[in-house]
């Protein structure tokens, strides 16, 4: 990966509005609240770390928080923000990158494992999360569930979102594993699209992908108020823990 990868200059200085539900309270707070209390008052690493839309107010709730990012537009975003020069940030992979010290909670939220485009760096991605924690520490991922079974026979594209201001698609291809998303905005009908590559992945993956890192299973929930994770869950929170070693 090299230079800001897709998250550019021109992309990240709309990113917060592109993606305001995700800022929404009811949206927002469960997921901090949630990290919070995993956190246990231990120090804390995102990877893709983003314009700090988690990684502000989990600070702000008196957790140590530090962060890698790829895009150095994404981090200039939110290094205008208050409260963002209590978060140290590394420019860097999250499948490579190493932040110095040990951590009690890894997390990666929004689907972002899928921008890792192969398995094999999505695997390296849990590696270099179980290499940053501490014995008994947790590592969480926030990912979807691969909408296979909304696709009629001989079709590609699923719709995640049709609102006034937005258009998002999914461009599925079930043989390489992959998708293209496509997003068509419109605000004030000014319209932009944009579109990004992926690397789907199952819920039974992560947990391979997991215990190749030394990872042990600990909870899996539909969303951050805990939500019962069941056949018609539409994503995922999951929670693997390094273990503590004997004696």
């Amino acid at each position: 990966m090299a230079g800001d990868g897709t998250f550019d200059e021109t992309l990240a200085r709309t990113y917060d509005a592109d993606t305001a539900e995700m800022f929404a309270p009811d949206v927002l707070d469960p997921t901090v609240d949630f990290l919070t209390e995993l956190a246990a008052r231990r120090r804390v690493l995102e990877f893709a770390i983003g314009t700090g839309r988690v990684a502000l107010p989990l600070s702000a709730n008196g957790v140590d928080v530090a962060g890698i990012e790829l895009s150095r537009a994404m981090v200039e975003q939110l290094a205008k923000k208050p409260g963002a020069e209590r978060i140290q940030v590394v420019i860097g992979d999250m499948a490579t990158t190493r932040v110095e010290g040990d951590f009690g909670l890894v997390y990666l939220v929004y689907n972002t494992i899928t921008n890792l485009l192969t398995q094999e760096e999505q695997v390296a991605c849990f590696l270099n999360a179980a290499a940053h924690l501490e014995s008994g520490g947790h590592f969480v991922l926030e990912v979807g569930v691969p909408a296979l079974r909304r696709l009629p026979p001989g079709e590609t594209l699923v719709a995640f979102d049709v609102s006034d201001n937005h258009v998002g698609v999914d461009e599925y291809d079930v043989v390489n594993q992959r998708l293209t998303s496509h997003h068509h905005w419109s605000p004030g009908g000014a319209a932009r699209t944009f579109q990004s590559a992926h690397r789907y992945v199952w819920p039974a993956e992560c947990d391979l992908m997991a215990r190749i890192a030394g990872l042990s299973f600990r909870e899996r929930w539909s969303d951050w108020h805990r939500a019962p994770f069941t056949s018609d869950s539409t994503s995922h929170i999951s929670v693997w823990e390094k273990a503590v070693p004997e004696g």
